[in-house]
């Protein structure tokens, strides 16, 4: 059994699309930075996605944590032509796209950008690589918050539509074990 402990990232303050665009976290709390590090198991194996929001998180939870290289493939979607944009301007210039992308997810992307389905497959084949590799580890994975619901999905056998409405808090944990035979849940948007 290989348990993944997946941490979304710390704040980011952005009100647009915030997808492969690369911007900081906001660490300042650090009496929350602290409690997600005593919270989660101090043996852990630490791994983020190579963007700077959750390197930057990783960073400050990595104390007496072994670190593995970040990894493109546990990435925020890619959200094309619309990141750095508001909602409102993706509206605008793709009114029916914008609605549709967020109502019935799967198979729709963004223009150049990315589908649900898309990257719940990229991100699978991550933790399944992981899984392989460090079979019965505690693995601390800080990623982002679509990364993160395709792989709650997965493990829950939801439909991307009921995978989106779950909330998944900036600094939260979300707990999947990884069997022989599938996954179980243990915790969902956890705040320590």
């Amino acid at each position: 059994m290989t348990t993944f402990h997946m941490v979304r990232h710390g704040p980011t303050h952005e009100k647009n699309f915030v997808g492969w665009r690369d911007v900081p976290a906001d660490l300042s709390d650090t009496a929350a930075i602290e409690r997600l590090h005593n919270g989660l198991p101090s043996d852990a194996l630490l791994i983020s996605s190579d963007l700077s929001r959750a390197i930057q998180t990783a960073d400050a939870i990595s104390a007496g944590r072994t670190r593995l290289p970040h990894d493109p493939g546990l990435r925020e979607f890619d959200f094309g032509d619309w990141d750095g944009k508001h909602f409102s301007d993706a509206a605008e210039t793709h009114p029916e796209l914008s609605r549709a992308f967020w109502e019935s997810p799967g198979d729709l992307a963004a223009p150049n950008g990315e589908s649900w389905n898309g990257v719940a497959t990229r991100v699978a084949a991550v933790l399944d690589r992981l899984h392989d590799q460090h079979k019965g580890a505690d693995i601390v994975v800080v990623g982002h918050f679509g990364m993160i619901l395709t792989q709650l999905g997965l493990a829950k056998g939801e439909t991307p539509t009921q995978s989106l409405g779950q909330k998944i808090d900036n600094l939260s944990v979300t707990t999947i074990q990884r069997h022989t035979a599938g996954w179980n849940v243990h915790l969902i948007n956890h705040n320590h």
